[in-house]
Order: C-alpha cells, then sequence, then structure tokens
C-alpha cells in the first residue's frame, strides 16, 4: 500500500504585481528572468507541486531569488498564494480541526491561523522574526503555546523548560530574553518554539546562515537528533548543499521560481542532470 503524502502541494503560483496572462509564459529558467516583460510584475514562483511524507525532511535548494523561501512563506500562510492548492493530511486524533482533503488555501484568514497553529511550526533565517527578543524564552514558547490552546502557566512553564532542555539552552535562563543570547541560542530557542505545539510539519528557512561553522554543525546536529528522535516531518530551505547533503533524503531544485530537478538528494548531488543543478554542485565542490 502506498504511503499517504503528509503534505500535497500542487500548483502552486506566488506573483508579485498586478500579473497577467503572460507573466508564467515569459518567465522561469529559460528566460533567466523571473520579471514580467509585459507587465513587470514579479513571477516569485510558479506551478510548485510536490509532496511531503510522514518523517521526511525534504530540501528546496537554490540561489537567492529563485523561490525556494517564498514556498515555506506560502505554505506557513505568511504570504497569500496567487493560485494553486495544498493538503494536510493528520491521522492527529487531538487535533481540534478537520483538515483532511481539503484545499488549505481556500480556508478564510482565521482558519488558516488555526491551522498553522495547530499543525505547522517554523524556524526563520533571522530570529527576530520568529522571537519577540524582549520577551523572555519561556515566554516565547508560552506564547506559542496559548495560540494552540494550552491555558495552564504552570503546564507551559513545564513544557517550556522540556523544550529548552531538549534544545540545549540552561533551564536556567528559561526567563532571560532571545535579545541577551548569541545567534546560535537564538535559533535554538527558534526551534524550541516552532516544536512546542507538536507540530505535524516543521520548516526550516535557512537557519543556518549567518552562523559560525562550530555553532552551525551543532544546529544542524540538534535539528537532526530531533528529527530522529520526533520523527519529524520537515521542509528544509538553503542555498547550502553541504546542509541538503547531512540532512535531507529527497531534494527539489528551484531557479527562478521554477522546479528544474527532483530526486533522491544522492542521487542529484552525485549525478545531477539539469545544467542548473550541474553549476550549484560544481560551484561548492
Amino acid at each position: 500500500m502506498a504511503m499517504v503524502p503528509i503534505l500535497d502541494v500542487k500548483g502552486l503560483t506566488k506573483i508579485f504585481g498586478d500579473g497577467c496572462h503572460l507573466c508564467s509564459q515569459s518567465t522561469g529558467p529559460e528566460y533567466e528572468t523571473n520579471v514580467c516583460r509585459h507587465c513587470g510584475s514579479i513571477v516569485a514562483c510558479s506551478d510548485v507541486s510536490f509532496k511531503l511524507y510522514p518523517g521526511e525532511i525534504l530540501g528546496i535548494v537554490g540561489e537567492s531569488g529563485s523561490g525556494k523561501s517564498t514556498v515555506v512563506k506560502l505554505l506557513h500562510f505568511d504570504w497569500d498564494a496567487t493560485s494553486g492548492e495544498v493538503f494536510i493530511q493528520s491521522t492527529s486524533m487531538d487535533k481540534s480541526i478537520n483538515i483532511n482533503g481539503k484545499n488549505l488555501f481556500a480556508r478564510s484568514p482565521y482558519q488558516k491561523r488555526q491551522i498553522r497553529n495547530l499543525f505547522m511550526g517554523i524556524v526563520y533565517q533571522n530570529p527576530h522574526l520568529g522571537l519577540r527578543m524582549d520577551v523572555s524564552s519561556g515566554g516565547n514558547i508560552a506564547e506559542r503555546l496559548i495560540t494552540a490552546n494550552w491555558r495552564s502557566i504552570a503546564m507551559m512553564r513545564g513544557r517550556a523548560s522540556e523544550l529548552l532542555e531538549k534544545t540545549e539552552i540552561p533551564v536556567e535562563r528559561m526567563d532571560e530574553p532571545p535579545a541577551n543570547f548569541s545567534g546560535g541560542m537564538q535559533q535554538r530557542v527558534q526551534i524550541a518554539k516552532a516544536l512546542s505545539n507538536n507540530p505535524l510539519i516543521l520548516f526550516l528557512d535557512e537557519v543556518t546562515t549567518g552562523l559560525d561553522v562550530s555553532v552551525q554543525a551543532r544546529v544542524l546536529d540538534l535539528i537532526r537528533n530531533l528529527q530522529s528522535e520526533l520523527n519529524l516531518s520537515m521542509i528544509i530551505v538553503s542555498h547550502d548543499l553541504g546542509v541538503i547533503r547531512l540532512l535531507t533524503k529527497r531534494t527539489i531544485v528551484m531557479k527562478y521560481g521554477r522546479i528544474v530537478e527532483a530526486g533522491l538528494t544522492d542521487q542529484i548531488l552525485e549525478d545531477p542532470q539539469h545544467p542548473y543543478t550541474q553549476l550549484l554542485v560544481s560551484s561548492q565542490l
């Protein structure tokens, strides 16, 4: 029996600007641009389709402007998609909203916030996007738990302590704000916050960019250990093929908002087929 994907993305498209009927036809890798020459709109991604399976780590790789981070922001409902469909298949009985078989992009803004709070977690490249720097680390986690319908302060503090310990933050610093922490520690607090609601899907957007190499290694080890322990389904966006090789089983390669290659990570990195993927791999050897 074939495995049912936990996430199914179909025809995901995002156009910044008014758009026109020629936008998708006049942009993309073959034109070396994502700016429509007819109306000036930016086609951030177009007709992106893929599946994510339970317990899988899927990589999305590409240069700046390839559309990889746009995909994550659309799936997390940070931005509204221009068109496309997304489906999440949940077998959890403790989730209070039925989402199976329904296009989540068609839901109301309130329902999207509910879905995001109950089923998703995200770790941004810039910790300032995912954390309130002037609020305690425990408070950041509690804020997330409140959106997932937690109410007991004692239980929230207990959950925060558990997650900070799991992400290697000294529990005695729980009441300190992330502004006091190093960049690597801030990312680990973000990870703790993202995990607080036991998400079905965790999005990681360039989480090691800007960190020292030794700090990068610790964050990557933490992600790998947490995925193994919790059997998380993840989408990892990165321009760093080393990160993709270390963490992912399957990879999507994007350029100018389109998928140009997809498959098993080892195959893509060892024997890339598309000229753009070949260039990416050779440039990082």
